[in-house]
C-alpha cells in the first residue's frame, strides 16, 4: 500500500467503547505504514487508550469547555491544521464532528467519513419484519471510512496492544495469586444491556466455590462501588476494583487478565484490545448491529433466548425495551454461564 498522505487526523469524540474500537484500526494503520504518523482528537480522559502506539499524537477535544460551540470547535481545527495534516478523518459523524471536518475542509484537506449504517441498523432493530442479519461491524466502518482516502488495510489485522507491566497499585491488587484471574464487569449505560445483579451473585458464588480463580469487579462512580461491594461479601479471592485505579492502571491490571465478563458495554472493548478473551452477555442489543469486541467468536457471545424474545434486538444502544421483554437476560441462565466460563479458560 502507498499512502500520499504522511500524517492523517482522526476524531472519535464518543463513549469509551466506541473509542476504544479505533485502536486496533489505527495499530493496523501504524504497522503496515510505519512512517505514518497519526493524531488522535478525542475527549481528554481517553488519551491512556493510545499510550502503547507509536507515532500517535493525542489532542484533547475539551468539548464542554475550551472546545465549546461553533468557536470552541473552529479553535479546535486549528488546533488540528497547525499541525500540518494531509487528511482528516471522522469516524464520529455527529453535529460536533460535522462544524469540526467543515472547517478543516475548508483549508483544502482531503476528509473521509464513517458510514455508520444508520437506515440498516433501523431494519434490524424494527419490532416487526426485522431483518435479522450480521451488520458490518464498527472496526470494519472504521476500516472502510480509511478506504476513501485510498488508504487500504490488510484487515482483519493482528492488533494486540502489549501487556501492560503492573504498576505497584495493580500489584497488589492482584497480589501473590498463580492461577488464572477473570475480570467480571456488569454494568452498562443501560440497564437492558445489563445481567441481573442476583444471577452476578450467583455465577460469583459458583465460581467462588470452586476456589481456582481471583475475580475482579469492574465498574465506576461510588453508587457501583457500593452494588459490588455487597455482591462480593463472603466470596474467596473476589476484588472489587471500582476508585482504586486510574485509567491507564486499570487498563493495566485488564492486559494482565486470562477471561473477561462484561455486557455490551466498554470493559469488553478494553480487554479485546489486549488479546483477552471476552464473554460478553447480551440483552436488549445483538452481535448483528456490529459491536462484538475485536477478534472474538460468536462461541464467546451469550445470547439470550431468541424465541422467547423475538424483537431483540430492540435498539442500537440498549436504551429501549418493551415490557414483553424486560427479563430477557433471564433467559441466560448463571449456570451456562460459568460452564462457558469454565470451557474458555481449559
Amino acid at each position: 500500500m502507498k499512502l500520499a498522505a504522511r500524517h492523517i487526523a482522526i476524531v472519535r469524540l464518543s463513549a469509551l467503547g466506541d473509542v476504544a474500537m479505533t485502536v486496533p484500526v489505527i495499530t493496523a494503520l501504524i504497522e503496515q505504514n510505519p512512517d505514518l504518523k497519526i493524531t488522535v482528537i478525542s475527549k481528554p480522559f481517553v488519551k491512556p487508550l493510545f499510550a502503547h502506539l507509536s507515532n500517535v499524537n493525542f489532542i484533547e477535544a475539551k468539548v464542554y469547555d475550551e472546545h465549546k460551540g461553533v468557536l470552541g470547535l473552529r479553535k479546535l481545527s486549528k488546533a488540528v491544521l497547525d499541525l500540518k495534516i494531509d487528511a482528516f478523518v471522522d469516524l464520529h459523524d455527529v453535529i460536533r464532528t460535522k462544524i469540526l471536518r467543515s472547517f478543516i475542509r475548508m483549508h483544502g484537506v482531503p476528509v473521509a467519513v464513517i458510514n455508520k449504517g444508520r437506515q440498516e441498523k433501523k431494519e434490524l432493530t424494527k419490532s416487526q419484519n426485522k431483518v435479522f442479519k450480521q451488520l458490518p461491524t464498527t472496526h470494519d466502518r472504521y476500516v472502510e471510512a480509511f478506504s476513501a482516502l485510498g488508504i487500504m488495510l490488510d484487515w482483519p489485522f493482528n492488533a494486540q496492544a502489549p501487556k501492560q507491566p503492573l504498576l505497584e497499585k495493580t500489584a497488589q491488587l492482584m497480589g501473590d495469586w498463580k492461577g488464572k484471574a477473570i475480570a467480571i464487569a456488569p454494568f452498562a449505560a443501560y440497564e437492558a444491556k445489563m445481567y441481573p445483579l442476583d444471577l452476578i451473585r450467583e455465577v460469583l458464588e459458583k465460581l467462588s466455590a470452586l476456589d481456582r480463580y481471583k475475580i475482579f469487579l469492574f465498574g465506576g462512580g461510588k453508587n457501583e462501588k457500593t452494588l459490588l461491594e455487597k455482591l462480593a461479601v463472603g466470596l474467596n479471592n473476589t476484588q472489587v476494583v471500582v476508585g482504586q485505579l486510574d485509567l491507564a492502571a486499570e487498563l493495566a491490571l485488564i492486559s494482565n487478565m486470562d477471561l473477561m465478563i462484561s455486557m455490551d458495554s466498554a470493559n469488553g472493548h478494553l480487554a479485546a484490545n489486549y488479546g483477552i478473551p471476552v464473554l460478553t452477555l447480551w440483552g436488549a442489543t445483538h452481535p448483528y448491529l456490529g459491536f462484538t469486541p475485536y477478534g472474538q467468536s460468536m462461541e464467546q457471545q451469550l445470547l439470550p433466548d431468541l424465541e422467547k424474545y423475538p424483537e431483540i434486538p430492540t435498539s442500537v444502544y440498549g436504551n429501549k425495551l418493551p415490557e414483553s421483554h424486560k427479563d430477557v437476560m433471564r433467559s441466560i441462565l448463571p449456570d451456562k454461564v460459568v460452564k462457558k466460563i469454565q470451557k474458555l479458560l481449559k
